[in-house]
């Protein structure tokens, strides 16, 4: 059973447990082994009408495969754009799965797809623990991004590439020449090479990296800001500011590029329902912009779970926990909705909803989207943010520490999660002592509370074995 191969979750809203459930069983359905007589990657997760391996999904698909306890690794789909980088760093967006070919457009004649190998990989190092692979993916890196710097980087600094290259559709950007999105990629592409360097003890490495980092926020804090809107705008050939308002700013806080003044202006338009903060957080482009559409329109105001794991992600950098958990559980709700409609018709899971209702987004003229159990998009929801937003539960193998961050006590958890060949489980409830926290574990790591509500924090080193605790004698 492919429950008993995977963690299981525990939260008092059955409903989100059932879906977790639900899609370890999708993605059980949709484990290919790749063909032998064709370049492929020896497994991957595959979806509907799919016919290249594309660099973007897998980046996404590993968010929440690395949760699987290596039942589905996510290994096999980066190891293969790897094993293809050409003589000039170059990987591209799209192979063929007939034959391994790179795929090219008119729209996006380099194949060049959002930069984001540093940040997954060091997102897996942390769940998996494997200094060794990181030793030898980083020359890999490096050269893709000497790629990158040498095709796409002009004079100011920054990155001028095709709208096609930061997957946003039909997004009125056509006047765009240096995408804030794709700028802000580098600068968290950078970010996380630096702190490989640091895990690798590697001095140069990191130093490098942290130079480029802080030359990539300079220019984005210097060209892109504008102080009346409080907002990053992308630029156009003349370094004009296109004054449209997309969720793909946010990549900056991934990044860390605004301060705490700055980061507290974009945060607050993700709180507020005419810009970001619709029911069903947060859409492509705000509901104030002339081309925002409530039916969604492509990428013209519809929500895409991959946007909102992005923002959510970002928000935990500037301390926003509770905010990223409502948005979270906001989401979560609208994908319950439209999986399980009023009335007589079936439901299904998309990769694009609608903003201020439930149901899948609209796009006249394309058939196509929004497409049904997309997992690179689900999956990212209905697993990475169940486990690390709505229950609350950050793991670092390599420091052996798993943070549990709860904004309320709640009867929630997780139980049989790997740690490599380590099986944890964490629940909690309420008995008649009051608040309990239940482990077990097969080796000793250690363990931090944070209950934001009662301003509870605490670190304890949890021995192999069963103990509990409870909350009110922390």
């Amino acid at each position: 059973m492919v429950k008993d191969n995977v963690p299981s979750v525990h939260f008092y809203d059955q409903d989100f447990v059932d879906l977790y459930d639900r899609t370890w069983l999708w993605i059980h359905d949709r484990w290919e082994a790749g063909a032998r007589e064709a370049e492929s990657p020896t497994h991957y997760l595959s979806y509907d009408g799919q016919d290249t391996y594309h660099q973007y999904y897998s980046c996404l698909d590993s968010f929440f495969l690395v949760y699987s306890n290596q039942t589905y690794s996510p290994f096999p789909m980066l190891d293969f754009f790897y094993s293809k980088q050409e003589a000039s760093g170059a990987i591209r967006g799209e192979y063929s799965i007939e034959d391994g070919s790179p795929v090219f457009t008119e729209e996006n004649p380099q194949g060049v797809h959002p930069p984001l190998f540093a940040y997954v990989e060091f997102n897996l190092y942390h769940k998996v623990g494997n200094k060794k692979r990181l030793k030898e993916v980083v020359p890999v890196l490096e050269n893709y991004m000497t790629w990158l710097d040498e095709t796409f980087k002009q004079e100011n600094g920054l990155y001028s590439v095709p709208m096609a290259a930061t997957l946003m559709g039909n997004l009125p950007r056509k006047q765009v020449a240096y995408p804030v999105d794709f700028n802000a990629m580098m600068a968290v592409n950078a970010l996380y090479m630096s702190a490989i360097g640091d895990v690798l003890n590697d001095k140069e490495l990191s130093f490098r990296y942290k130079r480029q980092y802080f030359s990539f926020k300079t220019r984005i804090n210097t060209l892109m800001w504008n102080a009346a809107d409080g907002f990053y705008y992308d630029l156009d050939a003349q370094e004009k500011q296109v004054r449209l308002k997309t969720i793909g700013t946010y990549w900056t806080l991934l990044a860390e590029i605004p301060n705490e003044d700055r980061a507290e202006r974009l945060i607050s338009q993700l709180k507020d329902p005419e810009v970001f903060g619709t029911e069903n957080p947060f859409p492509t482009i705000a509901a104030d912009q002339k081309a925002f559409s409530e039916d969604g329109n492509g990428y013209c105001g519809s929500v895409l779970p991959s946007h909102t794991f992005m923002v959510i992600k970002g928000l935990e950098r500037y301390q926003e926990f509770e905010f990223a958990r409502e948005c979270a559980i906001r989401h979560l709700y609208f994908i319950l909705d439209t999986l399980h409609p009023d009335g007589t018709e079936n439901g299904d899971v998309y990769e694009a909803y609608l903003p201020l209702r439930e149901g899948p987004a609209q796009y006249p003229g394309h058939p196509d989207f929004p497409r049904k159990k997309f997992l690179p998009m689900i999956g990212l929801v209905t697993i990475g943010l169940m486990i690390e937003n709505v229950v609350g539960l950050m793991i670092s193998l390599p420091r052996k520490t798993v943070d549990w961050v709860m904004p309320t006590l709640e009867a929630m958890g997780i139980e049989d999660l790997s740690l490599k060949r380590n099986l944890i489980t964490i629940l909690s409830n309420k008995n008649t002592r009051g608040w309990e926290i239940r482990l077990e574990s097969e080796k000793l790591y250690y363990f931090t509370i944070d209950i934001l509500d009662e301003q509870k924090k605490k670190t304890l080193p949890i021995p192999s074995g069963k103990c509990s605790m409870l909350i009110d004698k922390l």
